[in-house]
């Protein structure tokens, strides 16, 4: 398992464990992160499972394909580290990844 910490726009931090495999959206929405809703169920057709990937992860997460960037046009203030949730595997590599949810959703 891995560990991901999902912070909330209030700063609230929530650490849930993580299946090697699954996404991290299915994570949240399995964890009841709130701030993911996950309108699509993961088909990268929304933007409604938006994160920012701390910068520290950034790197590690890495950067979005170009449909994962089409449908971030769709999302409420992106940043550099923008992702949707949806499109990052979980890897043992990411274990203590650290997200951060937008204050609303695409």
């Amino acid at each position: 398992m891995v560990s991901i910490t999902f912070i909330d726009v209030q700063g609230t931090a929530r650490t849930v464990e993580a299946e090697i495999g699954a996404t991290v959206m299915e994570t949240a929405i399995r964890n009841g992160v709130p701030g993911i809703e996950a309108e699509c169920g993961g088909a990268c057709a929304c933007a409604t499972c938006h994160v920012y990937v701390a910068e520290e992860w950034a790197e590690k997460a890495g950067g979005a394909e170009s449909m994962e960037e089409d449908m971030l046009d769709f999302a409420f203030e992106v940043r550099p580290t923008s992702r949707l949730s949806c499109q990052i595997r979980v890897r043992e590599d990411l274990d203590g990844l650290v997200v951060h949810t937008p204050a609303r959703q695409g």
